[in-house]
């Protein structure tokens, strides 16, 4: 049998080709029928796929790099870092390690991957081939598949360079999974990442436990909590905004002011001293992330019977907002509600994709999916007593998402699908433009959140079913 095939999408082509390797053009491998229609051409022990995106440049034994650490690991799939062209300049462009909990549709593998021929064999003949009715995710459900029964294994080298393919910043890629204009698209990723989820233990059915009766005393029946380090011209817009709820109910809201030095502890103060219910915290340690102040407010003697989230350069979208809330957790018994939100500029003007209304959720897999998506939405809110059971993550990144992920676990999730928020996009936001560094950090924390919530799910699984 041959070594290697080499297939390459349309939409790309490659150079730095040897001399004597077979060749293909194929028209999609994101199909089903294109999986289907590439398996039957692939006679070679490997097949290196480049996949759509434009021209790349193999390096010096590229080749040859990845099928001798195919051969000595017996990886099913590797793919590697790369250079990056943009104009004149070239660098560095790292990726990320795959790990169980890297199911999100969205994980980047570059535009070069090696799939070994036995490993998928093994992987189709387990769990299935891949149907030809799929759309946009046969390879998707490919890797999937092949993550199962082998490893997935970065090269982190630099073995081709490749042209940039989405030059768009962090902040405006951040919402691409709840585009209105790719639900068909979301709904089939979400078919196929249930299905392997209950092909690895780990799909929880649409049962939930009853949020237990509350046996402690709270201050009030809400808090609002806004954690804030340097926002001295958006802090007083979001306090005033919380403070204008209407209400039949008292209320509160807690500003974590994690060392601010540009005047933000300076405008606290002058609005705590015009309005009491404004408490305004300063904790002694110095080393809190977002996680850690909320963990300050939820844990104090302050916090209210729900405790809920608005960030410090956001306001709520209407003086209801608090209330719509608060009758949602009163009239379901949730552990946790989630409203939705509109992205707008700093003048509140409407910006794309507009209404964040997170409508892929569903009672019955809505907490299944949320293992393949990047976040569930905002305002978001929490029992504060179930919330004082887990707590927080001491990050600035994902520690909203790891709450989530877990309370879901046990407990029902509110959902409210009226614009409740206003979250303003400006150069300030904390993922306006991330470093490719920061991205890299951040997508592999919220894959290890995952990694470590399939583990959880399925010891839930199997404890359950040993009963």
């Amino acid at each position: 049998m041959k070594r290697l095939m080499i297939a390459v999408c349309a939409g790309s082509e490659v150079q730095g080709l040897p001399v004597g390797i077979e060749t293909v053009a194929v028209d999609s491998v994101l199909s089903g029928a294109g999986v289907q229609a590439l398996m039957e051409s692939w006679k070679t022990d490997y097949l290196m796929l480049i996949l759509p995106g434009g021209k790349v440049e193999l390096g010096a034994r590229a080749i040859e790099r990845f099928v001798q650490i195919a051969d000595d690991t017996g990886a099913g799939l590797l793919y590697s870092d790369f250079r990056q062209r943009n104009g004149d300049e070239v660098t560095d462009h790292p990726l990320i390690d795959y790990q169980l909990g890297s199911i999100r549709d969205t994980f980047d593998f570059g535009s070069v991957m090696l799939l070994s021929r036995r490993a998928v064999d093994v992987a189709l003949h387990l769990h299935g081939q891949v149907a030809e009715s799929v759309q946009w995710g046969g390879l998707y459900d490919l890797r999937l598949k092949l993550s199962i029964e082998s490893q997935l294994l970065r090269i982190s080298e630099p073995l081709y360079t490749r042209g940039v393919i989405d030059a768009r910043a962090s902040g405006e890629k951040i919402f691409d999974y709840v585009d209105p204009r790719k639900r068909d698209y979301q709904i089939e990723m979400e078919q196929l990442a249930t299905a392997h989820l209950q092909r690895i233990g780990a799909w929880l059915e649409p049962e939930f436990a009853e949020a237990p009766a509350v046996n402690e005393a709270f201050p009030v029946t809400a808090s609002v909590i806004i954690p804030v380090r340097n926002r001295v011209n958006t802090i007083a817009d979001a306090v005033r905004s919380a403070l204008a709820q209407q209400t039949d109910f008292a209320f509160n809201v807690i500003v974590v002011d994690n060392h601010s030095s540009d005047g933000t502890t300076e405008a606290l103060q002058q609005l705590a001293a015009e309005d009491s219910r404004l408490i305004h915290l300063r904790p002694q340690r110095t080393d809190l992330g977002i996680g850690g102040c909320w963990n300050e407010a939820v844990y104090s003697e302050h916090c209210g019977r729900y405790a809920v989230q608005l960030d410090s350069d956001d306001i709520y979208s209407g003086e209801q907002t608090l209330a719509r809330i608060v009758a949602e957790f009163q009239a379901n018994g949730c552990a946790m509600v989630v409203g939705s939100y509109t992205i707008v500029d700093f003048a509140l003007n409407e910006l794309p994709p507009g209404l964040i209304d997170h409508r892929e959720w569903t009672r019955d897999n809505g907490r299944n999916n949320a293992l393949r998506i990047n976040g569930l939405g905002a305002p978001r809110a929490f029992d504060t007593s179930i919330l004082r059971q887990i707590g927080l993550p001491n990050t600035s990144y994902g520690e909203d998402y790891a709450v989530a992920l877990r309370i879901s676990r046990q407990f029902e999730i509110g959902r409210i699908y009226d614009s409740l928020y206003f979250a303003r996009r400006w150069s300030g936001n904390s993922d306006s433009a991330l470093p490719l560094q920061t991205a890299n950090r951040y997508d592999a924390y919220k894959d290890r959140l995952r990694t470590i919530e399939i583990l959880a799910r399925q010891k839930f699984n199997a404890e359950k079913h040993s009963r």
